[in-house]
């Protein structure tokens, strides 16, 4: 008997993105997380997957406001199909849970009756597969959340012709919990799956890596379904579900499918020469094309650039930071006037001040440290006032 389910993870709705300064933007990107699970249903019921299941931090913490709870249990009821999970370290099922409040329940029960709540480590058998949870009830686990599943006697038994399946929330060989700029990294949750049984599961589906990944051909990390930081190195593929077909004893077919909509980028550059600033908008524009409002974007600069180029750089931050959901900003550069630029402000005859300001600021200019960045920063924007305008 052949299973076929969606495996998606770490949707961490209600996160907060507090990074994020504009609140109307904040506000499109956490209502992107849960647009999302529209998608992630459509490409359940196109995939023919018979359930979901979904490996841990449905919610980005176990405070979750009523009108995100309300919200999700809205969109789980429109999956049509069973969704099953297990709390993750963001949601974990511990003592004054969300998964506890009375409204939890209520809203459950009215807009989403076929999502269940894994909370017991036990067996759940489906009609076309069985579930090993292996649940979070603290957000840090000293012992491995599998380990209930190492002795054999535990699934020897139970439906010998239906796929086993696990669901893990935690780190596996070095991955996992790959805390952001807005959270603190968590330790524990550590899953050993070198040490369960050979062959007892037929999948492990496993949430906490953001990114899509696979650890062995039976084992996975669904990632995020919607990127929710920027890109830390290769192999780190965030925006994706995994569409599952398991039968027991086999290898399982793994597919993943693109989700997100949002593209969160990281871009380094190093000026060498003024004409590198139309190297860096077309760079940019090329990235970014006509979209608006659907990318952030980190940026490193540094080099130097002349007062010109300054000042044309400036202009097209301000463009990109106006269409950009989030502009992350690292600007290392110096201002280096070139001979030219010096020349037309210290040589104005019929501006003594302006020339005399002019030549105090890029003797000043040419040492190190603060005062003389800010002279560089002066003379730029004196240039841009006495000359350019």
């Amino acid at each position: 008997m052949a299973a076929c389910f969606l495996h998606t993870a770490d949707w961490q709705l209600g996160k907060p993105f507090a990074r994020i300064a504009d609140v109307g933007k904040r506000a499109r990107v956490q209502q992107e997380r849960m647009e999302v699970l529209d998608r992630l249903g459509e490409v359940a019921r196109q995939g023919g997957a018979q359930f979901m299941v979904v490996a841990g931090d449905l919610f980005d913490s176990p405070r979750a406001t009523k009108a995100t709870v309300a919200a999700a249990c809205s969109a789980l009821g429109r999956m049509g199909m069973p969704v099953l999970a297990i709390p993750g370290n963001h949601d974990h099922g511990g003592p004054g849970s969300l998964w506890e409040q009375d409204f939890f329940r209520r809203e459950c029960a009215a807009l989403a009756p076929q999502f269940r709540l894994l909370l017991k480590a036990e067996p759940v058998e489906l009609e076309e597969a069985v579930l090993f949870p292996c649940p979070l009830l603290r957000r840090a686990e000293s012992i491995d959340p599998t380990a209930w599943l190492r002795d054999p006697a535990v699934s020897a038994g139970v439906a010998p012709g239906k796929a086993r399946i696990l669901l893990g929330h935690g780190s596996v060989q070095g991955f996992g919990g790959e805390g952001d700029e807005e959270e603190a990294a968590v330790g524990g949750n550590r899953l050993d799956l070198e040490r369960l049984p050979a062959g007892a599961f037929d999948y492990m589906a496993l949430g906490d890596w953001h990114g899509t990944k696979e650890i062995s051909p039976r084992a996975w990390y669904a990632g995020t379904p919607e990127p929710d930081r920027f890109p830390r190195g290769a192999g780190n593929e965030p925006g994706h579900a995994l569409l599952v077909k398991a039968t027991r004893g086999g290898l399982p077919e793994v597919v993943r499918v693109a989700t997100a909509r949002l593209r969160w980028q990281a871009m380094e550059w190093h000026f060498t020469e003024d004409s590198a600033v139309g190297a860096l908008e077309q760079a940019v524009g090329s990235w970014m094309g006509q979209r608006a409002d659907l990318d952030l974007l980190r940026l490193e600069l540094r080099g130097s650039l002349g007062m010109v180029a300054g000042a044309a750089l400036q202009q097209a931050l301000e463009s990109w930071e106006a269409r950009l959901l989030r502009l992350k900003l690292s600007d290392q550069t110096t201002a280096a006037p070139s001979a030219e630029e010096l020349e037309a402000l210290t040589q104005r005859p019929g501006d003594p001040l302006i020339s005399r300001v002019a030549r105090q600021l890029a003797e000043q200019a040419g040492g190190t440290g603060e005062e003389a960045e800010v002279a560089r920063l002066a003379l730029r924007e004196l240039y841009a006032l006495a000359v350019v305008s």
